[in-house]
């Protein structure tokens, strides 16, 4: 049986008035890098602070390592906190900096200097010691700061947005860089994001947050494929959401009939015949030809007009307005120039029914507070 390192349980948070997070409850195991995704202000730095111990919940439970959290300062709990301003101190060396919590603890100089040393190497600085903060870039000070916290050995780890303040092009990177150093050192990473390209790319278990409530916690791919809430469908990834009315329910499948054509979608949960519905169907999951005859086998089709064009050097995307007035996104992967589409061209759109996913109509604001 996997060991549950943190447990949190019908947790709650209220500032006056305000509730921020509102009955949480989920398991991270031994090993997983969980991320807690969702827009500002739905309460998932909130969350991460409570486990941390540096907001007292409402109420409900946190467990780290097996031991309740109640009463217990920050500073005595496994865990270690990683912020996105990484507070690293200018006035001291990287290998000073590594140390600082090690020095802190009373560790010998022989235990400091290979602790450090072994954690220059898991984050690729082997050899950084003497240099300067002022000297690294954005990304190496962002290892640093991970050192730093990992090298008092931790039960959890957890990140709050750390990779906000890089550039587009580090944040890529450090994407990458993150997760192989989670995966070389083995600790418990519990990471907060509102990127959701961060969470699908790092993680191995997601919970999706929205005014304080999780929505849905699964594996990256089970979020994509198959959300069960409006929330979740747009929040996690890209979607044409195509709004629908249920005609007939057959087992798993769904027809709709939306501004006058009918499609067929995977049945979501508690869908009923009769009732208003969200129809979503992602981008790249859409076949797009020239020609009728070259519009395959899938059960939905729809005829348009190419309205716009944007080119994003793998990928095209292209809006398309329907016959009946529906505005559709359809990624296509770029094999060569003389297959690209044009503006006002008639197109023909395909996909098959399992790719669409049919769920019930849902209110989608942002919480308040973060």
């Amino acid at each position: 049986m996997n060991q549950v390192d943190v447990k949190v349980e019908k947790l709650v948070k209220k500032f006056g008035n305000k509730l921020a997070v509102d009955n949480v409850s989920f398991e991270v195991k031994k090993g997983d890098f969980f991320s807690i995704l969702g827009p500002s202000g739905c309460g998932k730095t909130t969350t991460l602070r409570m486990i941390s111990g540096f907001e007292v919940p409402t109420s409900g439970k946190i467990w780290v390592g097996g031991e309740p959290m109640e009463g217990v300062p920050p500073h005595k709990r496994k865990t270690n906190l990683v912020f996105q301003n990484l507070a690293l101190f200018p006035m001291m060396n990287v290998f000073d900096n590594i140390a600082f919590g090690l020095v802190m603890r009373g560790e010998s100089k022989k235990k400091i200097r290979q602790a450090v040393e072994e954690m220059l190497e898991v984050i690729n600085l082997k050899g950084y010691g003497k240099k300067m903060i002022n000297q690294l870039s954005g990304g190496e000070k962002q290892r640093v700061a991970i050192a730093r916290a990992l090298v008092l050995h931790p039960t959890v780890l957890l990140l709050d947005e750390p990779l906000g303040a890089l550039d587009l092009k580090l944040r890529e990177h450090m994407k990458i860089e993150l997760k192989k150093i989670q995966e070389r050192i083995g600790t418990t990473f519990i990471y907060i994001t509102h990127d959701q390209g961060e969470a699908l790319v790092m993680s191995n278990k997601i919970a999706v947050m929205n005014q304080g409530r999780i929505q849905q916690i699964g594996t990256p791919d089970e979020l994509y494929y198959e959300p069960v809430n409006s929330f979740v469908a747009q929040f996690v990834g890209e979607n044409n959401k195509i709004d629908a009315e249920v005609i007939d329910i057959s087992g798993n499948y769904v027809e709709v009939e939306a501004s006058g054509i009918r499609l067929i979608g995977r049945k979501g949960q508690d869908v009923v015949k009769g009732e208003k519905v969200n129809y979503f169907i992602r981008p790249e999951m859409i076949r797009i030809a020239k020609d009728k005859n070259d519009i395959g086998s899938n059960v939905n089709k729809v005829k348009g007009k190419v309205k716009s064009v944007i080119f994003e050097g793998q990928v095209t995307r292209y809006e398309v307005t329907t016959d009946n007035g529906l505005n559709i996104n359809v990624f296509v992967p770029n094999l060569s120039k003389s297959e690209m589409h044009k503006i006002g061209g008639t197109i023909y759109l395909s996909w098959d029914r399992d790719n669409p996913v049919v769920l019930k109509v849902q209110k989608i604001q942002a919480g308040v507070l973060e």
